[in-house]
Parts: structure tokens; C-alpha cells; sequence
């Protein structure tokens, strides 16, 4: 063979090849995100100190209640004025407790490569969590199953800027409640290879977590690093209650973080006032972070909250107001105060179907978000209807959103700069860049292009069909659970894990109620 047949071949080969990584989906995670956008900081310094003083003050003279007789031995034992349930704690010992909480905490995953860095500037996307009813394939409102839960942690696993399966993204209602959370971290663990949360819905079930973790990952691998998120949820205002604080215990022994997270209703549970709901919350998140240091000193722990506000017309949560994007500005600041890690919520909304009104939510509350420096960034992906649903629909959309923003996050790239500037004097002025080789080495890359947003003609988008954004993304959808592939877990331990599940249910009786004594 000469050179001059050979050579048609090999472009040919090059053509096809570039063909096939065009047509093959890449679905490998994205690192966790380095926030390079500059921080939006609606506080001066000396209204940090103000709500730093206010909080400090609630909790030395108003106290917070904790509904939990280890919890209030365990601050006794700490030297906290305890009177009751309630607890006051003075200040210069939360700021002496708060100390010891790690700044950054790296979560391992499964696979290593999808392991994650989170604190300061480094922030990561969590899907939705606890949807009683979805939206499904067919965009059709009901009761989800186990297989619904499977379908939503295999998109997951198939969206590069989701970097967590989360747990109960959807509640499976075909398992009894009592033995659901097994089934749920099983189905973390098994569909992705990912980090992914662990349930908290009550202290024997937290423990049930813990020891399928250690069958995961190993039982001394956790004493040393962080593999699962639970989530703790205050009672708002200045509560914490025992199935909260016993499962972060559970969490706390085996050096797994927690977010710390008071349930705000602004106007209802809080005062009316966006400063005032900041202080309350802060002193909330504030003893709930001193008490995990209480439980072992150095174990990681998240700033954490659920923010939405009140219509004062009919009482219903509301999202993506103004107000919440103030308050995300301002716990931003305050966890940094701090010097510990903050969760926030993205993606929410409180529209009943996938339309404009949740898009603009949605979006309101991202941009707001990422310019807060949230570090664990969570219902990223699927939330609608006050988090009643989890759309298949929205889902997939929001997951790509946050690629989009991920793209904006990282800032300009200037690898490229002279490269490109040349471009300018090789076509010159009235040329186009199209054909030029710069632009065909990057084109794939210079812009971010979605795939779910149609920016074709009217006419093309006829042609299509005229299909709106919700029937794109349910086929969407559908192509990424048909190419999904298993990431196999090890064969001994997916063997260990269920052994473990097969007589935990033996255990547990099949009740609808939380198991907290099996």
C-alpha cells in the first residue's frame, strides 16, 4: 500500500472516529466545582457581627429546646445551663465547640474518580430528596415505587453535574415504612457509584445506614473519612427533636457528616422580618453544629437549612423570592463567619406541572445560589410543587441546568487566548470563523450547547413536531435509562449487603411506622 491510498484512509478514520465520540454520551461526572464567581455579600462586616450578637444572645437568654434526655445529659456533661428541655448555651462555648468542625471535607465514593472535595470555593449538586408522589415517564402525577426510586438514582448516575444519588428521592411506597430505608440506601449504593445520603428518619434506622456503609466501604475506612451525608432537620423556632438528634448521633460516632438544617417558613415559624429569620436560624444551626462536636470533637458537619417564606394570602410555602435569595446571601456569609462548610437548596419551585413558573423558580434560586458559595448544593434536580413531586421531566432539565451553571462557575477559560486571537488576523475583517481551525479544534467546547433547550427556526421546530420542553425532556429521559449501564458493585459485599437487608427485615416488623427500637 502507497501513501497516496493510504492517506483518504485515515481521514476517513479520523471523520469516523469523531463521529463516534460525537454520537457516544459521555456521562462522566464532573470534578466538584471550583465556584470561581465573585461572591454577592449583602452584609458589611459590622451586620455579621449584628447577627452573630443576636443569635449568641438567643441562645444564652432564650435557650433552645432539646426533646432528648441523652442530649441534654450529653450538655450537662458539656457545662450548658440545662433547665427541663431547655438548653442555654453560652457563647464562648459554641464558639469553642464550632472550633473543632473540619472547614473542608472530602466524600468518597464508591468509585474513586467520583470522589469530592466540599468547603470554601468547592460546592457540589445534589438531586431532590423525600417526593411522595412523581411525575412520571408519561408525565402523569402518582404514587412512586421502588423501580421509580431505581429509574431516578440511574439518572442520576447518568447526569455528569449531579454528583450525588442523594436517598429517597422518591418515596416507595410498595415497602413498608419501616423497613423502606433499607431498600432506599441499597438502591443509592447499587445504581451509582457515586456519594449518595443516608437516612435519617429515625436513630435505629441512621445505624442501619452506618452498617451498611461499613460493609461498602469497610467499618475502619469510615472512622477516616466521609462517605455519606445525613440530613437533620430542626423544628423551627428552637427545637430539636429526639429521632433528629438521635440519628446524628448515629452519623457523629462513625465520623459521617451532617447538615444541620433548621426548617424555615419566613413569616411562620420565624419572625417577619429577612434579618431577624437570619439570626433565629443561625442560632438554631448554631447548637445543633455544637452539639455534634459534643458527640465526638472533629467530626465534619454542614451549616445547614431549609429556606422558603410564607403567603401571608393562603399560608402555602413559597419559593424563588426575593427574600430567599437575600437570606441565601446572608447564611453564606455567616458559614464563612464560621468557617464551616453551608448547605442550601437550588432548584426549587412550587409549580404543579413542569412549565414556566418552575423554570423561573428554579432558576431565580441557582443564580442566587451560586453567586451565595453554597458548598453542598442540594434538590438540584426534579423539585416541584413545594417538593410534593419529583418530575422525571424537571429533573433531567434541572440536571442539565446545573451543567450550564457549572460552566458559568468555572469562569472564563484562557488556555486558549492567543490561539483564538489569532483567529481575528488570519480571517480578517467581513471573514467568518467557521472553517477556521481553531474553531473546528474547539467548537465542541467554546460554548456550552444544551441539549434540551430547542434553538432551531420556528420552521425546523415544526418540522420536529412542535414539541415543548416537557415531551423533549421525557424522551430525554428515555434514551439516558436505555443507555444506562450498571456500575457492578463487588460481588462479596453486594452478597454482605443483602444478608444484611434480608435480616434486618426479618427483624423489623413490617408496620406502617418508624423503626426506632429494632
Amino acid at each position: 500500500m502507497t501513501a497516496t491510498t493510504a492517506k483518504p484512509r485515515m481521514r476517513a478514520g479520523g471523520r469516523a472516529a469523531r463521529r463516534s465520540l460525537r454520537s457516544t454520551r459521555d456521562v462522566t461526572m464532573l470534578p466538584g466545582l471550583t465556584n470561581r464567581l465573585p461572591l454577592c455579600e449583602v452584609m458589611e462586616g459590622a451586620q455579621v457581627a449584628q447577627i452573630d450578637a443576636a443569635s449568641m444572645d438567643i441562645l444564652e437568654n432564650v435557650g433552645v429546646v432539646f426533646r432528648d434526655s441523652v442530649a441534654l445529659a450529653d450538655w450537662r456533661r458539656a457545662g450548658a445551663k440545662v433547665v427541663g428541655e431547655r438548653v442555654y448555651l453560652d457563647r464562648g462555648l459554641v464558639r469553642g465547640l464550632i472550633a473543632s468542625i473540619p472547614s473542608e471535607i472530602t466524600y468518597h465514593a464508591r468509585n474513586p474518580a467520583n470522589t469530592v472535595a466540599l468547603g470554601g470555593r468547592q460546592a457540589v449538586f445534589v438531586p431532590m430528596t423525600g417526593a411522595p408522589y412523581l411525575r412520571d415517564l408519561d408525565d402523569r402525577r402518582r404514587n412512586p415505587t421502588l423501580a421509580d426510586l431505581a429509574m431516578f438514582h440511574k439518572l442520576s448516575h447518568m447526569s455528569p453535574a449531579l454528583h450525588s444519588t442523594a436517598h429517597h428521592i422518591v418515596e416507595p411506597y410498595d415497602h413498608p415504612i419501616s423497613q423502606r430505608h433499607l431498600r432506599i440506601t441499597y438502591s443509592s449504593m447499587k445504581h451509582s457509584d457515586k456519594m449518595f445520603m443516608g437516612m435519617t428518619t429515625s436513630p435505629r434506622n441512621a445505624e442501619d445506614v452506618m452498617e451498611m456503609c461499613a460493609l461498602l466501604f469497610g467499618a475502619e475506612f469510615l472512622e477516616h473519612h466521609a462517605v455519606t451525608t445525613g440530613n437533620c432537620n430542626g423544628n423551627s423556632p428552637l427545637v430539636w427533636d429526639e429521632t433528629m438528634l438521635g440519628a446524628m448521633r448515629a452519623f457523629c460516632r462513625r465520623n459521617q457528616p451532617v447538615l444541620c438544617s433548621p426548617f424555615v417558613l419566613g413569616g411562620a415559624n420565624t419572625p417577619a422580618s429577612v434579618p431577624a429569620t437570619v439570626a433565629q436560624l443561625n442560632a438554631e444551626a448554631l447548637s445543633a453544629l455544637a452539639y455534634t462536636q459534643v458527640i465526638r470533637k472533629g467530626c465534619p458537619a454542614i451549616y445547614g437549612h431549609y429556606l422558603s417564606t410564607v403567603s401571608m394570602k393562603s399560608g402555602a410555602p413559597m419559593a424563588g423570592t426575593p427574600e430567599i435569595s437575600l437570606m441565601n446571601f446572608m447564611i453564606g456569609q455567616m458559614a464563612r463567619f464560621y468557617g464551616v462548610p453551608w448547605r442550601t437548596s437550588s432548584a426549587l419551585g412550587g409549580a404543579k406541572t413542569f412549565d414556566a413558573q418552575a423554570g423561573y423558580e428554579s432558576a431565580t434560586t441557582l443564580s442566587a445560589v451560586l453567586h451565595s458559595g453554597a458548598n453542598y448544593i442540594w434538590h438540584s434536580a426534579g423539585w416541584n410543587e413545594a417538593g410534593m413531586h419529583c418530575s422525571v421531566a424537571k429533573f433531567v432539565v434541572d440536571a442539565e441546568q446545573c451543567a450550564m451553571a457549572y460552566r458559568m462557575a468555572e469562569g472564563p477559560k484562557w488556555s486558549d487566548f492567543d490561539a483564538a486571537l489569532a483567529a481575528v488576523a488570519d480571517v480578517g475583517p467581513g471573514g467568518h470563523y467557521l472553517g477556521h481551525p481553531h474553531t473546528q479544534e474547539n467548537f465542541q467546547t467554546a460554548y456550552f450547547m444544551p441539549e434540551l433547550f430547542d434553538n432551531n427556526s420556528i420552521e425546523q421546530w415544526v418540522a420536529d413536531g412542535s414539541k415543548e420542553i416537557t415531551a423533549r425532556a421525557l424522551e430525554h429521559a428515555r434514551k439516558l435509562l436505555a443507555e444506562y449501564q450498571e456500575p457492578r458493585l463487588d460481588l462479596a459485599r453486594n452478597e454482605a449487603l443483602l444478608d444484611y437487608i434480608a435480616r434486618r427485615e426479618r427483624e423489623i416488623p413490617a408496620a406502617d411506622a418508624l423503626n426506632q427500637e429494632y
